[in-house]
Parts: structure tokens; sequence; C-alpha cells
């Protein structure tokens, strides 16, 4: 057996000589989005398949090309992404949480890892950081 010595195609390791330069960038985008009213959000790196053919589309490049889909064995074979974009999640976030009902304007902004499945070209990822913001 030999060792894996080399990283998946269209991903990158943050080593410490440049992991600071995205803490500023991201501590940046905190403080403008909590300036205009924003707070943070966080959902699961990976929701149930439906949730983004249906909010996304089924017939877009994304759900049906570019998803890292998978099911499982333990549950009679549910589907699983990992999420291509944070929108469906954020949305599917709000109507769970009946949040609507809680307060009037809602203003979200999220940042974090999304995954697209698509031929890496250069300077894109499979694996990605997206900062996005929503208004419910």
């Amino acid at each position: 057996m030999s060792l894996i010595t080399s990283s998946i195609k269209g991903t990158l390791d943050l080593l410490p000589k440049d992991s600071y330069k995205t803490q500023y960038v991201e501590a940046a985008m905190r403080e403008i989005a909590e300036n205009y009213g924003f707070y943070e959000m966080r959902t699961p790196v990976f929701e149930h398949t439906e949730l983004f053919e249906r909010g996304v589309g089924d017939t877009t490049d994304v759900v049906q090309k570019e998803m890292y889909t998978f099911t499982t064995g333990d549950d009679g074979g549910s589907s699983f992404t990992l999420r291509p974009e944070n929108t469906a999640s954020a949305v599917r976030a709000y109507l769970e949480n009946k949040v609507y009902g809680k307060e009037g304007l809602t203003k979200w902004y999220y940042m974090g890892p999304m995954f697209r499945h698509d031929k890496p070209q250069a300077g894109r990822y499979r694996q990605f950081h997206q900062f996005g913001a929503e208004v419910l």
C-alpha cells in the first residue's frame, strides 16, 4: 500500500502562511454585513438532494452535472448532496424554524465551504468558500 501524497485535483490546502489573508477577508465581510444589520447564520454542509433540485432547478448545470450527491444505506437510501450554494439552505432554515412568524425583515449572511463537481479550470476549485447574504 502506498502513501497518498497529493491532494485531490480541484482542492486547495490553505497553509498558515496564507490563512491570515482569508481570516482578514472574512473579518472584513463580517464587519460590513453586521454594519448593515445582517446576522450570521450557518447551515449544514449537506442537505437532502431534493432541496437543491427544487431550489436551484433540476435542469440547471449545477443540478445536472456539478453536485456531489450520495445515498445512505442506513435509512432506506436517502439522497444527500454537499451544498453547491447556500441560498436554498438558508430558505429551508428560515421556513423550518418559522422565522417568518418571529420577526419582520430577516437579514442573514453566511460564509463557508461549498462544493461543485465540475472539471476544475484555472483558479476554480471543487471545494471553495463563498460569502452570501439573504433578505427574507
